[in-house]
């Protein structure tokens, strides 16, 4: 193993505070749902859908309609703009699992569907650098685009094999990074995933343990 790649949202980085809000906007219209049910059909909807690098309210307007349905709620306007305006610009924060990557040693780089801010928003979490960072929008392509995982590989000059790759979605990391010949496992530390076979971990804790049984 030469390298290890990782996605960024959800992945290295969460907005802990949007469930607790989405939550409450939900109770405040009479929905007292339970937050693990939440979680999971939030989840399991951004995983069926294509997020663009940029979000806008008219996409989270169309996100939250079928979340909402997914939770059996009616999607009025109202309901809409409340959980926009209170999700909106939340802050990111590290999984506090991440701490774990300053003691791998091994070049740590990064493949997410992402805008030309990434690098320093990744400068403003963590005290040690990732080299390279692909980034979707400045590279031209996105996950799970076949072209983005070969733009990796080539520009790093090593087998698919010789790169281990990390992320948290099946549709956009770990099926297109398999099917070019890399080795993906998959972060699930919300147990969305009990039946699937590959390579998963619940911690970052269990990357160091990977990496020795190649």
């Amino acid at each position: 193993m030469k390298y290890i790649l990782f996605d960024v949202a959800n992945t290295l980085l969460h907005k802990p505070e949007v469930y607790i809000r989405i939550a409450g906007v939900l109770k405040g219209s009479g929905y007292d749902i339970p937050l693990p049910f939440l979680i999971e059909k939030h989840r399991l909807i951004s995983e069926a859908l294509t997020f663009p690098d940029k979000t806008t309210r008219e996409f989270y307007h169309d996100f939250n309609k079928v979340f909402l349905f997914s939770l059996g709620v009616i999607a009025e306007e109202s309901l809409l703009n409340q959980l926009f305006d209170s999700c909106t610009y939340l802050p990111w924060e590290p999984f506090e699992d991440t701490r774990v990557l300053s003691e791998l040693r091994l070049p740590i780089g990064i493949l997410s569907n992402w805008d030309k801010s990434l690098p320093e928003k990744l400068k403003k979490y963590f005290s040690f650098s990732f080299a390279p960072i692909f980034c979707s929008e400045i590279i031209g392509f996105r996950k799970p685009d076949s072209r983005f995982f070969r733009h990796a590989v080539e520009t790093l000059a090593c087998k698919p094999e010789e790169i281990l790759f990390i992320g948290d979605s099946l549709k956009l990391d770990i099926e297109p990074a398999i099917a070019l010949g890399i080795r993906a496992v998959l972060v699930d530390r919300e147990g969305l995933y009990p039946y699937y076979k590959g390579e998963k971990v619940a911690r970052f804790s269990e990357i160091k343990e990977l990496i020795h049984h190649v």
